[in-house]
């Protein structure tokens, strides 16, 4: 994850004339003038965390009320998918609204919103979107992991472990697996000779994750992983177990 520090200046009036601009080109009707003018009064003295989060009620006070026709407004200005291995901070910034936009507000429409964590995730990330999901429909959730997980598409892949983790920083503890984490183990299992190091390394804080809060478990499934030959299984293992003595 990248810092953020010196990046918190960038979510305020200015973040707010940037995504009228995009919404404005599709969605005529939207109030470009009020929603940065609410935006830039609210913003002052909060953290970035809460400026993500004051932009996306503004979203969603200055967008279509009804949740399917907001978000299909907001898939409009996504532009092209990011090539890179970045995360959050980097070129598609601009979109943490939109993905706490589904976070906070779509949740009774899972279609719709997984949909829309799959695109945001293609260009930014839906780590933290996907939780509450999680949490709601896990079985329904999970199955969509799992096809994530053997997505071609490596921020996806990425997703299917990221969004699974228990201590995911800045986000709350997911304790829904943490005494059985088979079904979670079962995707870790997809992912675990993944050639993208931006895939290896999510895996790998993953099962950091799972050391600290289920060791005996964690110790199973690194005892299983070290048997293999795979160069990749390898370097997750390595990576997760760089500061722990198990």
């Amino acid at each position: 994850m990248e810092t953020t520090k010196g990046v918190t200046g960038y979510f305020g009036k200015n973040l707010a004339e940037l995504l009228s601009d995009k919404i404005i080109a599709t969605h005529k009707n939207f109030d470009k003038k009020k929603f940065i003018k609410s935006v830039a009064k609210e913003v002052d003295e909060k953290t970035l965390i809460h400026r993500v989060e004051c932009i996306a009620d503004n979203l969603q006070f200055f967008l279509p009320p009804y949740y399917p026709e907001a978000i299909s407004v907001l898939l409009k200005i996504l532009g092209p998918e990011n090539e890179k291995e970045t995360g959050m901070f980097t070129n598609f910034y601009w979109l943490m609204p939109v993905g706490k936009f589904v976070e906070k507000y779509g949740l009774e429409h899972f279609s719709e919103s997984i949909s829309a964590i799959e695109e945001v995730t293609k260009r930014n990330t839906g780590e933290y979107a996907i939780r509450p999901f999680v949490r709601k429909y896990p079985g329904k959730t999970l199955k969509q992991m799992k096809k994530w997980a053997v997505s071609k598409n490596f921020h996806l892949r990425r997703l299917a472990s990221e969004g699974l983790r228990p201590k995911l920083p800045w986000a709350s503890k997911l304790e829904l697996f943490i005494e059985k984490p088979q079904p979670v183990f079962d995707i870790l299992e997809i992912l675990k000779a993944d050639p993208v190091r931006f895939v290896k390394k999510s895996v790998a804080n993953h099962i950091t994750d799972y050391i600290k809060v289920n060791p005996d478990e964690a110790g199973k499934l690194i005892f299983q992983w070290k048997r293999s030959d795979n160069e990749h299984t390898q370097w997750i293992i390595k990576h997760a177990t760089r500061k722990i003595a198990i």
